[in-house]
């Protein structure tokens, strides 16, 4: 009952802040240069044709009265219809979700894949050359951007090699190997940011933790190093890399943008790109409401998990 309440409690904090996203976002569109009414008439038109296309759009209303409308809109799930294409901007977004999406949880597995047991040796190793190059790799990771990165596997592995698909998206219902495929090289573009980062938490966490009374007491009873490491240390050691790993889901959000450009994925961040250029007001504004509950919705998970990594947080 009492996860319950926090759930509850937590969701309907969650709406001014999704309130705060939209007026924001709703700010800054509207201070930027560019006016949407002429991209909508298209080119040449005549200055009533544009004025038409603006009080067709509602763009010649008051500012706080358009948000009302739109805020009004996404209390009764509509979040509106874009200007460029006319169809709705709920349903594009989820057209597209499914692509940035998948693209994100790969990104998380080949993160974690690389960083848990790279953090875990640097952390045993303490001191030796394996500690000192996983540090410098993690900050070769840090630093390399995510664009620099994709190039090179394309040209690499793709197009040198031939050994993966360089561009486009499959549909996992319409053919699961090549929907893994096309995502193994966008994945781990973004994912080596991500594993970077992870490695270096995972690392001090364990180091922290392996310097404890009970690990000390554990291998006083004999127990195998595995079982030490894995039941004793990492989860003691997992809260900090946890709430890392839900911060790193804002940049592979952002990063996506840049890498299903790369890739040619048509995704939420591709989306973005094109509602920019066309100044496509209502699409943006959806864009950023959805993910903006996204990150939300992770970081509610995040903080749930912290109940199962530590009894005491449970307890209270």
């Amino acid at each position: 009952m009492s996860t319950l309440l926090y759930l509850l409690r937590r969701i309907i904090s969650t709406i001014p802040i999704l309130a705060l996203v939209g007026l924001i976002t709703f700010l800054l569109i509207h201070l930027t240069p560019g006016d949407p009414a002429a991209v909508v008439a298209g080119d040449n038109a005549s200055q009533e044709a544009i004025e038409a296309a603006r009080h067709r759009l509602g763009l010649d209303q008051p500012f706080l009265v358009q948000f009302w409308h739109w805020l009004h809109g996404v209390i009764t799930g509509d979040l509106g219809t874009s200007f460029t294409s006319g169809r709705p901007v709920l349903a594009l977004i989820f057209d597209r979700l499914p692509i940035t999406l998948s693209l994100t949880a790969g990104s998380t597995l080949v993160g974690l894949g690389i960083a848990v047991p790279l953090g875990v040796l640097a952390a045993i190793r303490r001191g030796t050359w394996i500690d000192r190059v996983t540090i410098f790799t993690t900050s070769l990771g840090i630093a390399a951007p995510e664009f620099f990165i994709g190039l090179i596997l394309v040209l690499v592995v793709a197009l040198n090699f031939g050994w993966l698909p360089a561009t486009g998206y499959i549909p996992f219902a319409d053919d699961p190997l090549e929907w893994f495929l096309r995502l193994v090289l966008p994945s781990v573009t973004l994912g080596v940011g991500v594993a970077a980062e992870l490695a270096r938490q995972v690392r001090g966490a364990m180091i922290d933790v392996l310097s404890r009374d009970y690990i000390q007491t554990a291998r006083a009873k004999g127990l195998s190093a595995l079982s030490i490491i894995v039941k004793h240390g990492l989860k003691n050691a997992a809260i900090p890399v946890v709430t890392v790993l839900g911060l790193q889901i804002r940049r592979l959000l952002g990063g996506a943008v840049i890498v299903e450009q790369i890739f040619a994925m048509n995704g939420v961040g591709s989306l973005a790109v094109r509602a920019v250029f066309l100044r496509d007001l209502p699409v943006l504004l959806g864009v950023a409401l959805i993910t903006a509950v996204v990150v939300l919705f992770v970081n509610l998970l995040v903080d749930m998990s912290y109940s199962y990594f530590d009894p005491k947080v449970r307890q209270a």
